[in-house]
């Protein structure tokens, strides 16, 4: 989670999916390719908990954030998570990724 809220990119779109009905547009300079023009629609709970703790790691001076929120949302698409037993990483990461991609 600590890379995911180093990255720009993921950053910018969840600030702007915030608002249903936004078109961003889409440029990549190191990729070379058109820049593409996307509608979002209205962001699911799982979206919304990753961009308010995204932010909330960006910007609060207390020092300790902790996920309970985006945990939660997680742990309805993905039971096996539900419980506190051991994960391995790669996976909740897949399952946090496929799931708000399932939410567009």
């Amino acid at each position: 989670l600590q890379n995911l809220s180093q990255t720009p990119v993921l950053r910018e779109l969840l600030k702007e999916a915030k608002m249903p009905g936004t078109r961003v547009k889409i440029e990549s300079p190191e990729l070379s390719m058109e820049p593409q023009l996307i509608k979002l629609d209205q962001p699911g709970p799982l979206t919304l908990a990753m961009y308010q703790f995204l932010t909330e790691m960006q910007e609060t001076k207390k020092g300790v954030v902790t996920p309970k929120e985006l945990f939660a949302q997680v742990c309805k698409k993905a039971i096996r998570f539900k419980g506190y037993q051991q994960q391995d990483s790669h996976e909740l990461l897949r399952y946090l990724l496929d799931g708000m991609r399932a939410e567009e």
